[in-house]
């Protein structure tokens, strides 16, 4: 498809489950995406309410009105459709959509893991639809760009992986650290945890305050070894500790791990930067900086920064991404925008 702005037709889009967190954003990009035409948003609790009514940064700019359709009456509604359901729920749509012959991008873990014994046990139920495991794609733009392409079930990331798998993808691929010693230390902003009524994420409880959760196995874990198991061609089992900070929105991972083989800190820096040079939204910083929050939020960027630590001989991994955005929302338009043949960066 061209790129030109004459040749390209707006796609007829519908967003799943438009009223949480990541919905709500995803509704924020498509109605200003310039190869978007968003026509559908449902919401069982929203329904009938108007879109700009709803979410006040679109205000004036949508007469939409949120709908709660039948996954078969959804089939001739849209062409494309985003599914920011949880997990376990996004099958229910994904399942008669994709028969249908529309593309899906699913935002939940439905689709993330191509084992139904390990999403079983990850996720304490049955896979709702393991036929389609093998029929997904992982759709992490930097490491499966070309199949996201041809593919019409995206099964987006998690936010953890992101900031953990673009962080060690220039290490393993060039085979400079020893998969048995990662260590990961995660922190998360509230909004990850979804937009829900739960007494532990209300304000009282998560200011001034911060805590590990989720240990030993929380459910990205899976996600994490089986990605970093393909990379490294080998099993792959690491040490994760996801934990929640009293911000809005953000994402922050440590990751610690022995070399494979000496290289000097310059040499790996150099991997880094050769590994994204062409990475629109990955942003090596110098050995002399560090990553910051505050330069990612609100966007589809990662950055990425390493440390040697002499004394103990262990390479140190920072990186750090908005979960909303690279962790959901804006990665998934970026797949979105590659799916359909769109310039990568267009609305983002």
């Amino acid at each position: 498809m061209s790129s030109t702005t004459q040749s390209i037709q707006p796609i007829r889009t519908s967003i799943i489950g438009a009223s949480g967190y990541t919905g709500e954003e995803l509704c924020k990009i498509l109605s200003r995406h310039p190869y978007s035409h968003l026509n559908v948003v449902t919401s069982r609790q929203r329904e009938g309410k108007r879109l700009d009514q709803e979410i006040p940064g679109l205000f004036g700019q949508s007469s939409l009105r949120f709908t709660n359709p039948t996954p078969a009456e959804l089939i001739s509604q849209a062409d494309l459709f985003f599914l920011a359901l949880p997990h376990g729920v996004a099958s229910e749509y994904a399942l008669p959509l994709y028969r249908a012959g529309k593309i899906v991008i699913d935002l939940s873990a439905d689709f993330r893991l191509k084992s139904a014994e390990t999403y079983q046990e990850f996720y304490q139920h049955p896979h709702p639809a393991p036929e389609l495991l093998q029929e997904s794609v992982y759709a992490l733009p930097e490491f499966y760009r070309e199949q996201i392409k041809t593919k019409s079930l995206l099964a987006c990331p998690g936010c953890y992986p992101t900031s953990i798998l673009l962080a060690l993808l220039p290490a393993l691929q060039n085979n400079l650290l020893d998969p048995e010693t990662i260590v990961i230390n995660s922190l998360s902003g509230v909004s990850g945890a979804g937009k829900k009524a739960d007494e532990s994420l209300l304000f009282c409880e998560v200011n001034e305050t911060a805590k590990a959760y989720g240990v030993p196995q929380h459910r990205h874990l899976s996600e994490i070894e089986q990605e970093l198991s393909f990379l490294a061609k080998r099993s792959v089992k690491v040490t994760f500790i996801p934990h929640l900070i009293p911000l809005h929105r953000g994402m922050w991972s440590s990751i610690t791990c022995k070399l494979s083989q000496p290289k000097s800190i310059e040499v790996i820096q150099a991997h880094y930067e050769s590994t994204y040079a062409n990475e629109p939204f990955v942003r090596v910083v110098a050995l002399d900086q560090m990553p910051e929050m505050k330069n990612v939020v609100r966007s589809n960027r990662i950055e990425i920064g390493i440390r040697w630590d002499r004394r103990t001989e262990r390479l140190m991994i920072f990186s750090t991404i908005d979960n909303l955005g690279k962790g959901a929302a804006t990665q998934a338009i970026q797949a979105f925008n590659l799916r359909m043949g769109f310039p990568e960066t267009t609305g983002l």
